[in-house]
């Protein structure tokens, strides 16, 4: 048995009800970090909706997070040792070596757990795994069985990333100027710093996840018409959904916690909320007056971002709700005092539950796709202040496309300085004529994000297609 979190998950996995449609059983392999499991978990909730059982792999590290497990009828767990099951101690320039043992541990129980159900007349008719967990599909296509990959970011970012290790390469040579512009089919023209981090090989640090890519795209080439189920949805990327000939691109998205489609909460939180006194403040604050300001379970603001950023909000003057993470506060801000009298400053907080409240008018954000996803679905505009990966290209598209918020400038040495994060937060937040314009444009695509998952709409029909195709079929 594995102990995880108060709960008994009997190995390999925990069995739930049977579905009426038992025989369709979906296997979605995660990446263990917070941005795979939550737009996994929604995803596995309505497939769920559709008569499919699903069973949720991930690292033992992960789940040993997870404080409060969903139990859904339909919904198992199978969690796979990473080799250091939380006890990986090693910087981020040292990650590689984590994901090289997620995949060695990764594969082998995979394959064992596939094989093992198959011999208990359990079959998995088929494979879903998420972003840099090509293996998984690599080991489906040995034994046999059909596989799809979940592209949890935008569907931009993937054309970006296939034009790179494609017919494209050349133009992403030499991208030292800012200033230089490249145009791909169907994109808007990017400069180098609106690509995605691992887009350039010179990032040592970076080239696991470059490199797993790169693995991820050739593997789509050696099929034939292979389709990819995508966190975004039609009016938000119509042209990028589109434009890549060799592969189907199919949104699904928003893949978000539905209390922001509808009243019902579904996720898994990996840190703990110790209060929600930040509630009650937020229900005494005036309509769309506060700062929201978030940079997800992982980015690690430098002291001196942190700081800059807590200047620039006392400069601006107005009340926030600020997530710091534990033992950030102390010991990269200077100005704490100053700033717990004109806001608060929480370790961490249900974003869910902020971005629905109306108190909230701006989100400053580092971008990441499962924030800027929940943003756009709750109608609060942004400021963004993208740190890497493909946060960098979410920001841009939020300024120049969609037009729901605007990206702040970096200055000399990269860092964004106090009057830059006053100037955006003002822009957003003030009366002005931009500023009505970029809530107007928040609003709209809210509305449009809540349309499409409705159940006659484009992102429901979209995934019900692909499951009478793919996950129903009884030619498998």
């Amino acid at each position: 048995f594995i102990s995880i979190n108060r709960k008994i998950l009997s190995f390999p996995y925990q069995k739930m009800e049977n579905l009426k449609n038992e025989k369709f059983h979906v296997l979605i392999v995660i990446f263990p970090g917070q941005g795979h499991i939550n737009p996994s978990l929604q995803l596995s909730k309505r497939l769920i909706s559709l008569g499919i059982k699903v069973t949720l792999s991930t690292s033992l590290s992960a789940f040993n997070k997870i404080k409060i497990l969903p139990n859904f009828e339909g919904l198992s767990f199978a969690p796979f040792s990473d080799g250091y099951d939380g006890n990986f101690k090693g910087s981020f320039n040292e990650f590689h070596s984590y994901y090289s043992s997620i995949k060695s541990h990764g594969s082998e129980f995979i394959f064992s757990l596939i094989k093992s159900n198959a011999k208990n007349s359990t079959p998995f008719t088929h494979i879903i795994y998420t972003v840099i967990m090509e293996w998984a599909g690599l080991v489906a296509k040995e034994l046999n069985i059909p596989s799809t990959l979940f592209w949890i970011q935008p569907a931009t970012v993937f054309d970006i990333y296939y034009y790179r290790y494609t017919d494209y390469s050349d133009y992403f040579k030499n991208c030292d100027s800012k200033d230089k512009i490249i145009e791909l089919p169907g994109l808007p023209p990017l400069s180098p710093i609106d690509f995605p981090s691992f887009v350039f090989d010179d990032v040592e640090c970076n080239n696991w996840a470059a490199e797993s890519i790169k693995r991820q795209i050739d593997i789509l080439n050696s099929e034939e018409n292979p389709k990819i189920l995508v966190n975004t949805f039609d009016d938000l990327e119509f042209d990028a959904l589109r434009i890549l000939k060799n592969v189907t691109m199919i949104g699904i998205g928003p893949s978000i916690p539905s209390i922001f489609l509808d009243d019902n909460s579904f996720g898994a939180d990996m840190i703990e909320i110790s209060s929600k006194n930040y509630m009650n403040w937020l229900d005494i604050m005036t309509k769309g007056s506060v700062i929201y300001v978030a940079f997800g379970s992982y980015t690690k603001a430098s002291s001196q971002l942190m700081e800059e950023i807590g200047q620039g909000l006392l400069k601006c003057g107005r009340p926030f709700l600020w997530v710091t993470r534990e033992g950030q506060i102390e010991e990269k801000l200077t100005c704490k005092d100053e700033l717990e009298k004109q806001g608060k400053l929480v370790s961490w907080c249900s974003q869910v539950e902020v971005l629905k409240h109306p108190s909230v008018g701006c989100f400053l954000t580092h971008c990441g796709w499962n924030s800027t996803l929940e943003s756009i679905a709750s109608g609060v505009p942004i400021v963004a202040c993208p740190i890497w990966n493909d946060q960098l290209c979410n920001a841009k598209l939020v300024q120049d496309v969609w037009k729901n918020g605007v990206r702040v400038n970096t200055g000399d040495g990269g860092i964004v300085e106090r009057d830059e994060f006053e100037r955006c937060i003002e822009i957003v937040m003030g009366s002005g004529e931009e500023g009505g314009k970029l809530r107007k444009n928040a609003k709209k695509w809210s509305d449009l994000a809540k349309e499409a998952m409705k159940k006659n709409d484009s992102s429901a029909v979209n995934l019900k297609t692909y499951a009478n195709e793919f996950l129903l079929a009884d030619s498998w």
